[in-house]
């Protein structure tokens, strides 16, 4: 949903800050730190990084954009974008990759067309793929040049179901400048220019933005963090299997308020009376002391919308951001957040509304606790979305109701 990049910066900051908690309280025995190698980032995510950008965009949208025989009296362009680097991986000093997402904040807006009083708005989203190439010029400063390609998606819009700016799905060019400061081995600053360039069979105006911001990296960790981590006692389950149940008969307050009152995360057009079965699993691949845990993850669900009874089905992988709020002899409570999973939905327009396409992304958050000294037992709540990013023209977007899970831990 349009949304969705708050939930993405949401994510990257929970991540950076997620990995950096080592508060300690007395906790009960967990298992042998011996055979606990998940203290230490794993070989995929070492040196791996995430981006979060702020900066002014420039596109200069004007009545070109117009099907013939129509007209506009103004065409306002807001400046402020985003630019949030899903993954990144360093290979040596001088070469990274990146896939990022950017869209503006605010979109871009007609004003009275064709002397109706009208308003409507063109959407932009933009997903990047690029290496970037660096050269040190001081201890701290390097600059850089990024090449490679960008998915732009731009949703128009009709009037009285006349086309008046068409949709656009296309490639192009991405070429960037900048520079990288290094504030220490996990932290950077990173500022620059990003352009992408113009397509005319589209009738899309080139794109830029110059933005400034921080980069996140995963270095291996020091051999002193691993074994304070490994001795702290706490416990983190290696595996957990769930199933759940999602039901409308509570309505969709829950969320509604976390879309729309306090907006961490997505609602959607389509709404799902219940599901038929969902089963998941979940593997732990790091931790840090006490607080924080990132696990990958596999689903499988069937699903009833609300409208007409439509059934549907979703596959998912996905990362989990965990994060335990508090520690007891008998349980722990614990928020899980996840965003971005890749998934197939067995259904592409449901209760009439259009998804997109077969390919979606799963986001869902929790509240959950952990019971029994080994923390075998597990029960969480919590809510559900799929939809595709606004990577596609269409994506009306599925919402799922709150879900009860009952889990086991090994």
């Amino acid at each position: 949903m349009h949304r969705r990049v708050s939930g993405v910066i949401a994510f990257g900051v929970c991540a950076c800050l997620g990995a950096g908690l080592n508060a300690q309280e007395a906790a009960p025995p967990a298992e042998p730190a011996r055979e606990d190698t998940r203290a230490q980032y794993p070989a995929l995510l070492s040196n791996a990084f995430v981006n979060i950008n702020v900066g002014y965009i420039d596109y200069p949208f004007s009545r070109r954009q117009l099907e013939p025989g129509h007209q506009v009296e103004t065409i306002y362009v807001p400046r402020v974008a985003v630019r949030a680097v899903l993954v990144g991986r360093h290979f040596g000093k001088y070469v990274s990759a990146q896939a990022s997402y950017m869209r503006p904040v605010k979109y871009v807006r007609y004003r009275n067309i064709d002397e109706s009083g009208t308003t409507r708005f063109v959407w932009m989203h933009f997903g990047t793929v690029t290496l970037r190439s660096r050269v040190p010029v001081g201890r701290r400063l390097s600059v850089y040049g990024e090449g490679g390609l960008a998915i732009t998606n731009r949703s128009g819009f009709e009037v009285d179901e006349v086309p008046i700016v068409r949709d656009a799905h296309f490639t192009s060019p991405l070429v960037g400048a900048g520079f990288d400061y290094h504030v220490n081995r996990t932290w950077d600053i990173v500022s620059g220019a990003s352009v992408i360039l113009a397509s005319d069979e589209h009738r899309q105006p080139r794109t830029m933005l110059l933005s400034t911001g921080f980069r996140y990296n995963l270095r291996p960790l020091p051999a002193s963090r691993v074994e304070e981590a490994l001795k702290s006692g706490y416990v983190f389950p290696a595996n957990l299997v769930q199933v759940g149940y999602a039901t409308n008969a509570l309505g969709f307050g829950v969320n509604n308020f976390l879309s729309k009152t306090v907006p961490v995360f997505w609602g959607g057009k389509v709404e799902v009376e219940r599901s038929v079965f969902t089963v998941q699993y979940q593997r732990n691949v790091f931790h840090t002391r006490k607080v924080f845990a990132l696990d990958m993850g596999a689903s499988v669900s069937q699903w009833r919308s609300a409208g007409n009874g439509e059934r549907f089905r979703t596959l998912s992988v996905y990362p989990v951001l965990r994060f335990n709020l508090l520690r007891r002899k008998p349980a722990d409570l614990y928020l899980s957040y996840s965003v971005a999973g890749p998934s197939y939905i067995s259904r592409d327009v449901i209760d009439g509304r259009d998804t997109g396409s077969s390919f979606t992304f799963q986001d869902f958050m929790g509240l959950g606790v952990y019971l029994g000294q080994r923390r075998r037992i597990n029960a969480e709540v919590g809510i559900n979305h799929y939809s595709n990013g606004n990577i596609l023209t269409e994506n009306a977007g599925v919402k799922i109701p709150l879900t009860l899970k009952i889990g086991y831990a090994f």
